[in-house]
């Protein structure tokens, strides 16, 4: 016998993948759970729970995994339930009957571009307020029937999994994404084989698997860089939402504008308006213009007009640091091939991303979306003001307030972010077709009509599976996490549902200010321990893993929430997801909402709240600068009263101390017999009575069309007709003026404006005459009226006006005014000559002037 020390070798361990197949009358939720449609649809949630509870809670609540899972026995069950089968079946014809529905041909088709798309929480795909606007702008466009294809990226492992460690601070985990899990599929070729798009770099190819969500009506396609074919660095291309350094952040923004465009090519996909939301998609630009150049052989400012006319740059950012800048050398790496195929000079091209052309400014994406768009705008009504005087260095010699930057307020998807049980309210009481006219204040003033008994029902409900979800799904992660299991099981017994909870949930950035409610900590520990009057606060956020700051306010929370005075009465959810925000929006009482003024572009956590009778107390910021009313939620005012941040903060916290002192909590407890209060009913009814109808990103969707959409398809269909006839026309008459702009004299100045009334009429005050000479445009004068800042000479604008032209003789213009001045007082004025032409969109598409 020969003995051997090793007489078996190891084990090699491989992967089986074993899916269940569903019989014929279970397959119509295979299709259902491929289509993100199951989101906002409450029958079809409710059909998976109903047949195997457990199985949906194991999977995530992700019907992907939970009917590859279904076990034999379960499956055989299920098809011998009759009631069941017929559900099944009835939804899916409800689904089917959706996806038939056509687009509405009447409207405009839409290519929208973004770094991140917020659907669902089992599709890690985003990160926070951009990505879930995104993905709640899609979820609209289905169900408006917009004919809109959207374009992103298929992060590996997404955004981080947040945890605690047992001091509190943030850990950070990043988790692989199991595609086939998703509801996603893989885009193949025609023989069958995955679709690969290939992208030229400025050294090489990346190479992209492309993945399609299908989101109701919607496709969104998404680009997968972890690809055999790339190089270790490239495949990590796509792994992180937002990680990596600034060269991979360049990679990243290169793919989404250049890869995006011509994925779309390679699908054959065509659209009438382009729409950048941020300037993460700003180089769709760069593609379409070499599309133009390179394919069809247009001039380069020809290709520019086109592409201008037909794109809209939303800007999400309050503040010029929170946009992407590159250096030169860069943008020069990554961006000069494809920029002398094109065939401008690169100092040209450079200038076109700065907001001062000729300096050694770095490259801004956003001023490169600017210059390459038509129509820009901010997302609220403020956030529009804060966005004109933001970008106005890039149209030096006018004032924020003529630019033509404008606004539409982001909205919610109702049917995503209503509970079933909020819904059924609304199914009861608001009419058959509410969800097709959300936007209709006529529909949502039947609030008034639910019985105070009603709605106290429904919110205790809320509260109530609040606080269930928090003691089910933070019990076992807290005792494995915490030192102190018995001060764990003390929090969750404290948890109470009849307190007043007021909830502050949202990324953690500084400039949310979340440390805003701990500046007295002795005042704030005799709110929240009066016996009579519960008070809880439930916190919840990520910080970026990079952002000391943020991670710093979320260790100082968690830090006071463990002292004696505030156990179980301040609480720190970890791991914020669309699926915890939901049972947050909908179970609290209040929303805090404490920015720094102007820093909050729009915020709709506060929005999602209103849809579910929740109440906002917030600064007048963002959405709520414009959507606050009297007596339907608290509002700190917009106005600053001091310079010093600090001293800001401290009457702020006053002020919110206050309010919850003096009007929220004896408001909430002024209970009658019935036990609720109803003073604090009509509060909820008002607020969802005139603010919840502003809400809804059905009012956004429409806006979008009303006021950019629709202007910028006419005016690219214009400009295309006839071979581009109107565009080359544009373009000569630029081109022209812009070479003799300097050639023009004015030969006579008077201007007196101190008016005299003759007659009941003014006088003619004002007299100019210009001498063309060999410019061929026409010209305008305008008085601009301004008052300046004693303080630091800074002209602020009041108003401006156009002289008439009463005469021409030969190159001469002569121009008069007697306009009487709107604004009384002593101002400024200055005066300005201006090229016009009626088929510029704005003056800021040809921003030529001249103070004379």
């Amino acid at each position: 016998m020969i003995l051997k020390s090793n007489y078996s070798n190891n084990p090699v361990w491989r992967d089986i993948h074993v899916h269940a197949i569903l019989p014929p009358e279970l397959q119509p939720l295979e299709e259902i759970a491929h289509n993100l449609w199951w989101v906002w649809n409450e029958e079809v949630k409710a059909i998976l729970e109903k047949m195997d509870p457990e199985e949906w809670e194991k999977s995530d609540k992700n019907p992907v995994i939970m009917l590859q899972n279904l076990r034999s026995d379960v499956t055989e069950r299920l098809i011998k339930d009759q009631e069941l089968v017929e559900r099944i079946q009835n939804v899916y014809k409800q689904f089917k009957d959706y996806m038939n529905v056509p687009y509405n041909t009447d409207r405009p088709s839409i290519a929208y571009f973004s770094m991140e798309y917020g659907l669902s929480h089992v599709l890690k795909i985003y990160s926070g307020g951009l990505g879930v606007l995104a993905g709640d702008y899609l979820k609209e466009a289905s169900d408006s029937r917009v004919d809109m294809t959207a374009v992103g990226f298929l992060y590996k492992y997404g955004y981080f999994t947040q945890s605690l460690s047992i001091d509190g601070q943030q850990i950070a985990n990043y988790e692989a994404q199991n595609f086939g899990n998703l509801p996603i599929s893989q885009v193949m070729n025609d023989d069958d084989t995955p679709m690969v798009l290939e992208v030229p770099f400025h050294d090489r190819k990346i190479y992209s698997y492309v993945w399609k969500v299908a989101v109701g009506r919607i496709n969104l396609y998404l680009m997968d860089t972890d690809h055999e074919q790339n190089s270790h660095l490239d495949r990590s291309i796509t792994h992180q939402l937002y990680g990596g350094d600034w060269e991979n952040r360049m990679k990243q923004e290169y793919l989404l504008g250049i890869g995006g465009i011509l994925l779309l090519n390679k699908l054959g996909i065509k659209k009438d308006v382009y729409h950048m939301n941020e300037g993460h998609a700003a180089f769709i630009s760069v593609q379409r213009l070499y599309d133009y150049v390179v394919e069809e052989k247009l001039p380069f400012n020809l290709a520019l007009e086109i592409v201008r006319a037909s794109s809209l740059y939303t800007v999400h950012t309050p503040v010029p640091a929170g946009h992407d800048y590159f250096e030169e050398s860069l943008i020069g790496k990554y961006m000069t091939p494809i920029i002398q195929k094109i065939g401008i000079p690169w100092q040209q091209f450079m200038d076109m991303g700065r907001s001062n052309p000729g300096t050694n400014e770095k490259f801004s994406m956003s001023v490169f979306a600017l210059n390459t768009a038509q129509e820009t705008n901010g997302v609220s009504k403020l956030h529009g003001m804060v966005s004109q005087k933001m970008f106005q260095p890039v149209w030096s010699g006018f004032f924020p307030e003529e630019l033509h930057v404008g606004y539409v307020t982001n909205g919610v998807h109702l049917p995503s972010w209503a509970t079933s049980s909020v819904k059924e309210l609304y199914n009861k009481h608001f009419g058959d077709g509410f969800f097709e006219d959300q936007s209709n204040s006529n529909l949502w003033s039947n609030i008034y009509n639910v019985s105070d008994d009603e709605l106290w029902a429904l919110r205790s409900h809320l509260k109530q599976k609040l606080v269930d979800y928090i003691r089910e799904e933070f019990r076992e992660g807290w005792l494995k996490n915490q030192a102190d299991p018995s001060r764990i099981m003390n929090i969750l017994e404290e948890v109470n549902p009849n307190a007043l909870l007021i909830g502050f949930s949202r990324r953690f950035a500084t400039y949310k200010r979340a440390h805003l409610l701990f500046t007295d900590l002795d005042r704030l520990a005799r709110i929240v321990n009066d016996p009579k009057h519960p008070v809880q606060f439930i916190f919840a956020g990520k910080a970026h893993p990079a952002d000391g700051g943020g991670q710093g306010l979320i260790k100082q929370i968690v830090e006071i929430s463990r002292r004696p005075e505030f156990l179980g009465k301040i609480i720190f959810l970890e791991n914020y997801d669309m699926r915890l925000a939901k049972r947050l929006v909908s179970g609290v009482d209040i929303w805090l909402n404490t920015p720094t003024r102007a820093q909050e572009a729009s915020g709709t956590s506060g929005e999602k709240a209103e849809m579910n009778g929740v109440l906002n107390l917030s600064v007048l910021d963002g959405w709520w600068y414009e959507g606050y009313k009297e007596g339907a939620g608290w509002a700190l005012t917009e106005q600053r009263t001091y310079d010093n941040q600090e001293f800001q903060d401290e009457l702020d916290a006053t002020t919110i101390y206050s309010m919850l002192e003096n009007e929220i909590i004896p408001l909430y407890y002024a209970r009658n017999s019935n036990g609720y209060s109803h003073e604090w009913l009509q509060y909820i009814k008002k607020s969802m009575a005139v603010i919840a109808p502003k809400c809804t990103t059905k009012r956004m969707m429409d806006d979008y069309f009303d006021r950019f959409y629709n202007k910028l398809a006419e005016r690219s269909k214009v400009l295309r007709a006839n071979n581009y006839a109107k565009a080359k026309e544009i373009v000569a008459w630029k081109e022209d003026t812009a070479s003799k702009w300097n050639s023009f004299e004015v030969t006579r100045l008077e201007f007196n404006p101190n008016q005299k009334m003759k007659n009941g009429h003014s006088e003619v005050y004002g007299k100019v005459v210009i001498d063309r000479k060999d410019l061929k445009c026409d010209l305008a004068v305008e008085c601009v009226v301004v008052d300046i800042d004693t303080m630091n000479h800074t002209p602020h604008f009041v108003e401006s006006y156009e002289f008439d032209l009463v005469k021409t003789e030969g190159s001469l213009l002569y121009f008069e005014t007697d306009k009487a001045l709107n604004d009384p007082g002593t101002h400024q004025y200055g005066l300005r000559v201006y090229p016009k032409n009626a088929d510029l969109p704005h003056r800021m598409d040809f921003a030529y002037m001249r103070w004379i």
